[in-house]
């Protein structure tokens, strides 16, 4: 008997997207957390998963359950639903609902056993999380407890050493004591696991990509995702069979977590997608309107001193600058829909000096700046020029009504305490920044609060704006 394949895809949303129009799109983990809202949450994951099953993909590696608690996490951030273990629990739970049991895709909580408290990209380097046991209890663990409650069907592996954990120095995915000690033994899980892809540095520094693989099954894995040396890798895995050193009831029992979860999920019954049925159920006007309708209780006005928003925008001259190309014009042509004049001026993630100075030129006759930034604060990677923090404060210099716009990190508003009307979607995906224009011109009162707390710049221990807060008008 031949088994169908599981196809999967990170199909997370927001910033993880590998699938756009027309498939339905949502603003992501963090913009649902500012929303609080379960059912929200379960509706993103339920319309996600059915447009993935429609298109063929019947796995899904979503939801994240990190807990975002380190503000200057490079890899994370806005892939996390909260800072707070409860509301991510509580979020994951109904993803999981939401794409397993409405939406008939496995999901696949990750990255396990937390990738939230890191300042460095596993994707490049190897972190290392240095919470205790105690915290690892109440910080990281009550997310993936919440999805194997959920009887989640896959949960992939961290690529970092947790010595609290496992004090060897080997990786979680390595790690027998955390993938079969901890995540087996003491949570009780008996799915799938699945290693976050082999090609990242974080799970290569110590071994060579065949001994890995190899490693990985010893641990505890059941599935090698996106191993870099596929032959090298194989036949290790053979040898390691052959010789021993990988027990052949191991093998058979990882086979047959994985054969029982394509029973139970249906890929056996059901192996193939009608390409006919595609268009019935992906981008459907009922879909665009859900995701219309949640967006629009995921935006968070956090700063509001001069009452500038809601703006009225009939008539009125409008600059749009600041970054990305399709988030600026998506942006414009909402506020130029609602009667305003709009001239739009991109600077990216990186201005010059020189795209500084236009933008502040043509702020100069406007009655009102919008300027977009994306993670303005990190300074090492996305903005090395610092261009983007120089951006909003010489058009705040201008004296011109500025209205600030943190499209993907909400904690930029540290870099220009000045600014006096801040806004976060914590998405530049156009479902988000619409619903951030309708918001700025008064069709939607803002309802969302910051999922996570705002450090004050420089200072993570001092809070800027905290968790909760929102403003409404």
């Amino acid at each position: 008997m031949r088994i169908p394949l599981q196809v999967a895809i990170d199909q997370e949303q927001g910033v993880v997207t590998r699938i756009g129009p027309p498939a339905t799109q949502f603003p992501g983990s963090m913009a649902l957390g500012a929303g609080r809202s379960a059912p929200d949450a379960r509706t993103a994951a339920a319309i996600t998963g059915r447009e993935l099953l429609a298109m063929g993909v019947n796995t899904n590696f979503a939801p994240v359950c990190d807990v975002n608690v380190n503000p200057l996490n490079p890899v994370i951030g806005t892939r996390s639903f909260s800072s707070h273990p409860d509301l991510a629990a509580e979020l994951v739970a109904a993803q999981v609902a939401g794409y397993q049991r409405d939406g008939g895709v496995s999901s696949s909580a990750k990255h396990f056993p937390g990738h939230g408290d890191t300042a460095t990209d596993s994707h490049v380097a190897f972190p290392v999380i240095t919470h205790t046991r105690e915290q690892w209890e109440s910080i990281d663990a009550p997310p993936f407890k919440a999805a194997i409650n959920e009887q989640i069907d896959m949960i992939m592996t961290a690529h970092l050493a947790f010595p609290a954990l496992d004090d060897s120095g080997n990786p979680a995915t390595l790690s027998k004591p955390i993938m079969t000690g901890v995540l087996r033994g003491e949570l009780g899980y008996e799915g799938v696991i699945v290693t976050d892809s082999l090609a990242m540095q974080g799970v290569r520094d110590l071994y060579g990509d065949a001994e890995v693989a190899v490693r990985a099954l010893l641990a505890g894995v059941d599935q090698l995702l996106m191993t870099p040396a596929m032959d090298d890798a194989f036949a290790a895995v053979l040898d390691a069979v052959r010789s021993g050193r990988i027990p052949r009831e191991d093998v058979d029992a990882k086979v047959r977590r994985v054969l029982s979860l394509k029973y139970r999920r249906g890929i056996v019954a059901r192996p193939y997608a009608d390409p006919s049925a595609v268009s019935s159920v992906v981008g459907t006007p009922s879909h665009l309107a859900a995701a219309d309708s949640v967006s629009d209780r995921t935006t968070t006005l956090v700063k509001n001193d001069a009452e500038a928003l809601p703006i009225a925008p009939k008539g009125k001259k409008v600059l749009v600058t600041g970054y990305g190309v399709s988030t600026t014009a998506t942006l414009a042509a909402a506020l130029t829909a609602k009667g305003a004049t709009v001239q739009t001026v991109q600077t990216g993630t990186s201005p010059t000096d020189a795209q500084v100075a236009a933008a502040v030129a043509a702020a100069a006759d406007k009655d009102v700046v919008v300027v977009t930034t994306m993670k303005a604060w990190d300074t090492s990677v996305t903005d090395k020029r610092g261009g983007q923090q120089k951006l909003v404060k010489q058009l705040l210099a201008t004296g011109t009504t500025v209205v600030v716009v943190a499209v993907r990190d909400p904690y930029d508003i540290a870099y220009f305490t000045s600014a006096p009307t801040y806004v976060a979607t914590y998405s530049y995906s156009p479902v988000a920044i619409e619903a951030a224009a309708r918001v700025i011109v008064g069709d939607v009162a803002p309802t969302a609060s910051l999922p996570v707390d705002i450090p004050v710049a420089g200072d993570p221990d001092t809070v800027l704006y905290p968790f909760g807060h929102g403003l409404t008008y």
